[in-house]
């Protein structure tokens, strides 16, 4: 079996794109979805049934005659690795065609880990996932990456993203570095847009045509998504949010980047700032062991949850500015839904209680609208579920 990826999706692809996201599902309801007559949809049907892609599954409720065959697709057809790759730590997931995750691992992103080292550790993941499955090369399709931007989507490469440990992160070609490596058809995409794709994807029963996917973490990340698409820009600059002005007349958090944005006051770069000063200049009731320059988001989360008042404040002034900033996307986009992510959301309940209160209380467009808000259902695995179905969707059939 040999695979390549499209840009431009055929009616096969969008047929089973459709069975992929809402099978068991009968032929009627298919025509009713696409613009082809009912004899070139039989003989989709039967082709993508003969090469193994989809599977009768059994019969539909009759509306008068014979009870119709359904159709799903077959998970077993092939797999997809989804990578990816942040600051914190990096993910590997292996999936099945019915994105049901096989495998999973997570390994911190330290000083070490440079690119080369990266796609070492994640080849030899890869091969132990394999031989834990017993899968042959041909039997994957590719490898979505879902990484911190700036990138370069079409050229695969990343450009120079802040505040990673190791050296090396700039220019990286991320993509033929996988490539020569696994021997891989390898797509990239920027993390947030991966994540909204795979949160959505969880939530495809629901219907959401509008939603917005936030990261509050070492940088803020977005991504936007209306009639079921990714927007995209000009250029790939997910970590923008972050300077978006709240605070005329505030401070910036780098010697570049706006004074008042948000990241200066809602970000873990901006909270362990805040906690550092404080030990610097007067010391902390729980923090007073440990030494100003070790203090990260580990530390700042086991004094809030010890009860520290210092670090409980800052801690909610950080939601609260974050939730200013959802506030001003909201009323921007008005989206049905608002997932969260990232570090701080999960670090404690109280920020995500706090960013919501605040964001739904400065939205405006009258009663009629009301946000919906979510914590998403993947979570940690949103960013390698929806590169992993990056890759299913760009498969050429």
């Amino acid at each position: 079996m040999s695979h390549s990826l499209r840009s431009v999706p055929s009616h096969k692809q969008l047929i089973y794109d459709y069975i992929a996201n809402l099978g068991p599902i009968a032929k009627a309801e298919l025509l009713e979805a696409h613009d082809i007559t009912s004899s070139t949809m039989t003989r989709l049907l039967d082709d993508m049934a003969k090469e193994g892609l989809i599977l009768v599954t059994g019969l539909g409720p009759s509306k008068g005659g014979r009870k119709p065959l359904l159709y799903q697709i077959n998970p077993d057809y092939g797999y997809i690795f989804g990578l990816e790759i942040s600051r914190f730590t990096s993910t590997l997931g292996l999936f099945d065609m019915n994105m049901n995750q096989k495998s999973v691992v997570r390994w911190r992103m330290d000083e070490t880990m440079t690119p080369e080292r990266l796609v070492a550790h994640t080849v030899g993941m890869m091969l132990a996932f394999k031989k834990d499955h017993a899968l042959t090369q041909s039997r994957i399709l590719g490898l979505g990456i879902g990484a911190v931007g700036p990138l370069d989507r079409s050229s695969g490469v990343i450009i120079n993203p802040q505040y990673f440990p190791a050296k090396g992160w700039e220019q990286v070609p991320i993509c033929a570095m996988f490539e020569e490596a696994a021997g891989l058809p390898t797509l990239l995409e920027n993390g947030a847009n991966t994540a909204l794709v795979g949160e959505h994807w969880s939530m495809r029963q629901d219907n959401v045509e509008h939603a917005l996917y936030v990261s509050a973490g070492i940088s803020l990340r977005s991504a936007m998504m209306s009639h079921g698409q990714i927007v995209y820009g000009k250029v790939d600059m997910e970590g923008s949010i972050g300077q978006m002005i709240i605070d005329v007349d505030g401070p910036r958090l780098e010697e570049s980047g706006n004074y008042g944005s948000l990241e200066t006051f809602a970000s873990v770069q901006a909270l362990e700032r805040q906690v550092r000063t404080r030990l610097k200049v007067e010391g902390g009731l729980l923090l007073n062991n440990v030494a100003p320059e070790k203090v990260n988001l580990d530390t700042i989360t086991e004094g809030l949850n010890a009860g520290d008042p210092f670090i409980r404040e800052i801690f909610r002034q950080s939601a609260s500015y974050f939730g200013v900033g959802l506030a001003n996307l909201i009323n921007t986009f008005h989206p049905e839904l608002i997932i969260l992510g990232g570090a701080l959301i999960s670090a404690n309940p109280m920020y995500y209680r706090v960013a919501t209160e605040v964001a739904v209380k400065k939205t405006y467009y009258g009663e009629a609208y009301i946000p919906q808000f979510s914590m998403g259902r993947l979570k940690e695995d949103a960013v390698v579920t929806g590169a992993a179905l990056m890759v299913r969707s760009r498969m050429k059939l």
